[in-house]
């Protein structure tokens, strides 16, 4: 495929009709489909007891409705994907977001993959490499993702996925370490109460407080400051800072500000703040967007830094969430700003999902292989809640 001029309209993309075989079909995801979807999706990733089962059926089917089937400025099929089996049965379910990208001022069609999941009860162990299948021929000129498990990298690698091992590591700096384990702890289990924990995990904290004292912040200039934006600046100025990606999302007619606003009604981790960095003639370096509320763990939905002002955007996004009463902040690595991560003290990294993209587009593949990518944060499935948040509750 050869990619179009900047002023071209892309490729229209072709939802899969129904496609048969021995083993069953896949299609689009239909409204009938959606309370079986909420079923799989609670029974797979969410631990539920049954009394509050319906409720949280309920609700998940009509936050994927909102997101898959009635998503703002998107018309046509939804391009999430069941597998019916041969009795008529859900055979699995691959959530699927649509998105515009740009590559050197081409427009590219993206699909970005969230759920993906099979029933073990009535599939045969197909449905997943069918759904992908299916996908592939959707007409997307690329397929990624921000948060594979070990199963779906299983399943996606023999497809030709392109695995971008930094962006799958996630990083967590503490400020207060028995706050935030009691925090995490409080989210493992909500029926827990705060009183039995927080006077001891103050009582620690008090002694190590010289440990986990706030670090110099030596990346960032006199000259440079930040200060709190809202979502509406944050939309303004994200594309602007976009320019050093050959790689990057093409957001239109309000797009992004619409995402920002599902964005918003994520609640397992807080409200989203926004900030930015700016120099002392007023323009702005960098911005950040994140989850966060006294006494929780807060949580990076993303940041964006141009040139070399990465160090001074983590510092005010670091402090942000400290003055705020937070106990410690994660989030997403991104080999852009890894050199700077490794100089905050009390910062660990780990696991956190696969980061991968699949293109059939040379251009594309070799971007994608040099790191000259935007992806993750808005350009995954993270922002959603079906990543964390608790539903029937």
């Amino acid at each position: 495929m050869h990619l179009g001029s900047a002023n071209a309209a892309p490729e229209k993309v072709v939802s899969p009709s129904v496609l048969e075989s021995q083993h069953g079909s896949v299609r689009p995801l239909a409204a009938e489909d959606l309370e079986r979807v909420a079923a799989l999706f609670l029974t797979k990733f969410r631990r539920r007891r049954r009394h509050l089962l319906d409720r949280a059926i309920a609700e998940t089917a009509e936050y994927m409705r909102e997101i898959y089937l009635d998503p703002a400025g998107q018309s046509g099929a939804s391009s999430a994907l069941v597998h019916i089996n041969r009795q008529g049965g859900l055979g699995g379910f691959l959530g699927v977001l649509k998105a515009r990208y740009e590559l050197n001022g081409a427009a590219l069609n993206a699909a970005i993959i969230g759920p993906f999941m099979a029933d073990p009860g009535t599939d045969n162990g197909l449905a997943g490499p069918q759904l992908l299948r299916a996908l592939h021929q959707g007409g997307f000129d690329l397929q990624l993702t921000d948060s594979a498990n070990r199963v779906s990298l299983a399943f996606a690698r023999p497809m030709k996925y392109q695995l971008l091992p930094v962006h799958c590591l996630g990083w967590t700096c503490i400020f207060r370490p028995a706050a935030m384990a009691a925090a995490a702890l409080h989210r493992k289990w909500p029926g827990l109460p705060r009183l039995a924990l927080d006077p001891c995990a103050r009582a620690f904290d008090a002694l190590a407080k010289r440990r986990f004292a706030s670090p110099v912040q030596l990346s960032s200039p006199q000259r440079v400051h930040s200060e709190p934006i809202d979502a509406a600046q944050f939309a303004e100025r994200l594309p602007t800072l976009l320019s050093d990606y050959s790689l990057r999302p093409s957001w239109r007619d309000g797009e992004l500000s619409r995402l920002l606003a599902l964005a918003a009604e994520k609640r397992a981790d807080g409200p989203l703040h926004f900030g930015g960095t700016y120099d002392k003639t007023g323009k702005m370096l960098g911005c950040y967007a994140f989850y966060g509320q006294t006494g929780d763990i807060a949580n990076l939905l993303q940041i964006q830094a141009s040139g070399s002002h990465w160090g001074s955007t983590l510092d005010g996004l670091i402090a942000a969430a400290r003055d705020m009463g937070c106990v410690g902040i994660t989030g997403q690595t991104h080999s852009r700003f890894m050199p700077q991560l490794f100089g905050y003290k009390n910062l660990f990294f780990r696991y956190a999902g696969g980061t991968m993209v699949r293109s059939r587009i040379p251009e594309v593949a070799e971007a994608v292989r040099s790191g000259d990518i935007f992806i993750g944060g808005l350009m995954g499935d993270r922002w959603t809640r079906l990543s964390s948040d608790d539903f029937g509750r």
